[in-house]
Order: C-alpha cells, then structure tokens, then sequence
C-alpha cells in the first residue's frame, strides 16, 4: 500500500492489539497519540470504510453479549496485520537514519 495516511497507520496500530469499535479506537489514538492527533468522528468512520474495502481491516464479533448492538467492532486482516507491520518496518528504518544523522538524540532522564 503506497503512501499510507497517519490516520490509516494509527488505526492499524489501534487494532493491533485488540478489536475495537470506532470511538474505541480513537480513545486509543487520543491516549497514545494525544488529544491533538485523535480524527474526528466523520473521518474515522470513513477511514474505516475504505480500510474495510481495501481488505486492511474487517468486521469483528462484539466481545460482550451486553454491548450496545449498533456498535461495530473492528480487526485486523492479515493483509491488514501485513501492511503495518511493512510501514513500521519503514518508519524505523527512517527513524535510524535520523538517529544517524544526529537529528535525533536519546535524552537523558
């Protein structure tokens, strides 16, 4: 997947680790990532959409019979599991040329 968008690896990595529905995954995003980085409502759910149409993620069974039944929970595919794997591969491999290149330093605590 060329060019993949922020928010498509951040949703990826949301469900990395476990199924959510939409709003769980951007309190996920919003934890991780900070308030200024979580999507809004409207482009989560499109983002969601055409991640679900290009086979990166699917829909999941609801892990509580007494969930709220509109909530749609969301998975991985391997081809989604596949392409985040790929992209951090290559975001770590950019993050050690940085490193190299003295751009970016471990800070001492």
């Amino acid at each position: 997947m060329p060019d993949m968008t922020p928010l498509t690896f951040r949703i990826l990595l949301a469900l990395a680790d476990a199924n959510r529905h939409g709003y769980g995954i951007i309190k996920e995003i919003e934890q991780r990532d900070g308030p200024e980085a979580a999507p809004s409502t409207g482009a989560m759910y499109l983002a969601l959409q055409r991640m679900e149409a290009d086979g990166l993620i699917e829909e999941a069974p609801s892990p509580s019979t007494a969930d709220d039944a509109r909530r749609r929970y969301y998975a991985l595919t391997p081809a989604g599991r596949s392409e985040a794997e790929a992209e951090s591969a290559r975001l770590a491999a950019l993050v050690a040329v940085a490193r190299a290149k003295k751009l970016l330093v471990a800070r001492k605590a």
